[in-house]
């Protein structure tokens, strides 16, 4: 075996493993990476960007629908299903080169495909490797869960990192799991003429404020998605060609009947690593870590899904910079979880940025709320977008906690409210900001500027002005 001895010996290469392995190498590191499977990880090959990709065909398929409130007709889209599903695999290709073995590889980085598994506190043995490294970085990222339910194992079901190899389009896609995964696939699915049912154990979007999320889930009913909160699965069974799914709702077991099954019940990290042998801790939610990243072996980190925080890609990125600080520099740099901002790209999109409402309440008592609504703002009237709002919550004098926005590009308008959150501004700074005209953007100006509405029309400042109109 080949002995290696790295200053950064990096375990999984998706969205944090290529940071921290890029960066590093980048500021004169020597860094070994270890791949057990495809480079670029979960968000490349399963996740984010195939997701995406069929949400856009998703999308297309709808031009006509959109098209006629501006005296525009189409036919009804003639859907190629398998040609959708293969300009997804188009869009990965054309991303892959970035986090490919030859580019990184091309950065002097040595790249080992093979499963690692750790020996001893400061070694890891990787093929025919045994990597002897000055610190490890973790980012093996995490894995679909499938849950212990009766007969799953006597049929076939997809999860995320199958269905996108499916080029047949489902006659009737049933889905366990209502989060971010399970209703942004319903959709993309329902709108290229898939009948779509999703099962939910407890509540849709469950992480995200209710009052926004049932626009979401409102909207997706009415493109003919059946949305099934509180559905206990009991069983899985075969049914001829197609899949029985037994579920308790409201104290009465239905048998669901469709032609595929997608489980998207959640994600569990993958540590199988033989951490106790490196004197990692661990639990079933992922590797014990404290603020800086490191693991109870001070010489090896986590970062991403498998720290067992948010399962952002952003946030492994966020977690790489964290890890690199204070390896390379020996800054104890620290993590946030406050200003982590996360999307579900539903058709609207929900944007979620610090508290929730509920949240506030419970840590500040009295606090504010204030919303603007799309269908109040001229662009998105122009557009007939008119399906959203904003949602700003605020301590009483006016310190932003959290911002909540649904629309259809929620995703991009929460940006500046990350800013505000993390920098703890209050509304009048949001409000005073000069919008562009006629932009989405508006709503959150207006949404702060109703914050002061109030006490701009009080008795006391209308008696100041007519005082002071006496002087001319």
């Amino acid at each position: 075996m080949a002995d290696l001895t790295p200053d950064i010996c990096v375990i999984g290469a998706g969205a944090g493993g290529l940071v921290v392995a890029g960066v590093g190498a980048l500021m004169g590191a020597s860094i070994v990476l270890v791949e057990r499977g495809a480079m670029g990880g979960d968000c490349l090959n399963y996740g984010c960007v195939p997701s995406k990709a069929l949400l856009a065909a998703g999308e297309a398929a709808t031009f006509g629908k959109r098209a006629k409130p501006f005296g525009i007709g189409y036919d009804a889209p003639n859907v190629d299903f398998a040609k959708a599903l293969e300009r997804v695999r188009t869009v990965i290709d054309g991303i892959a080169p970035t986090d490919s073995e030859e580019r990184f590889r091309g950065m002097g980085i040595e790249v080992i495909k093979a499963a690692g598994k750790f020996t001893a506190p400061n070694t890891l043995v990787a093929g025919d490797h045994v990597i002897r490294a000055r610190r490890f970085v973790i980012a093996t990222g995490s894995s679909p869960m499938v849950p212990p339910i009766s007969g799953l194992d006597s049929v076939h079901y997809f999860t995320n990192e199958t269905i996108f190899d499916n080029r047949v389009r489902p006659e009737h896609l049933l889905i366990v799991g209502g989060g971010p995964i399970g209703l942004e696939l319903a959709q993309a699915h329902r709108r290229l003429g898939a009948r779509v049912t999703v099962l939910e154990m407890m509540r849709f979007m469950p992480r995200d404020d209710q009052e926004l999320a049932r626009i979401v889930t409102d909207r997706l009913r009415a493109e003919g998605i059946e949305l099934l909160s509180g559905a206990q699965v009991q069983a899985v069974s075969k049914s001829g060609d197609a899949v029985q799914v037994d579920a308790e709702i409201d104290g009465e077991v239905r048998q669901i009947t469709g032609s595929h099954l997608l489980i998207a019940a959640g994600r569990v990290p993958n540590i199988d690593l033989d951490l106790d042998a490196a004197g990692v801790a661990h639990t079933r939610r992922g590797v014990t870590v404290d603020s800086r990243l490191r693991t109870t072996n001070k010489k090896i980190y986590a970062v991403g899904d498998v720290a067992g925080g948010l399962q952002f890609t952003h946030v492994a990125s966020y977690h790489a910079g964290i890890a690199l600080r204070n390896i390379l520099f020996r800054i104890p740099a620290r993590t946030t979880k406050q200003v982590v901002p996360w999307v579900t790209y539903t058709d609207p999109e929900l944007a979620h940025v610090g508290m929730l409402e509920d949240e506030a309440r419970e840590k500040f008592g009295k606090i504010s709320v204030v919303r603007w609504p799309l269908a109040e703002n001229d662009r998105a009237e122009a557009q007939n977008e008119l399906e959203g709002v904003i949602k700003i919550v605020s301590t009483i004098k006016g310190r932003i906690l959290g911002v909540q926005i649904v629309a259809r590009n929620a995703g991009d308008l929460i940006l500046p409210w990350v800013m505000a959150v993390g920098r703890r501004e209050k509304l009048g700074t949001m409000a005073s900001l000069i919008a562009p005209y006629p932009t989405y953007s508006e709503i959150g100006k207006r949404a702060a500027g109703s914050y002061f509405a109030p006490a701009l029309s009080s008795p006391r400042v209308k008696s100041i002005v007519r005082f002071l109109a006496r002087f001319g």
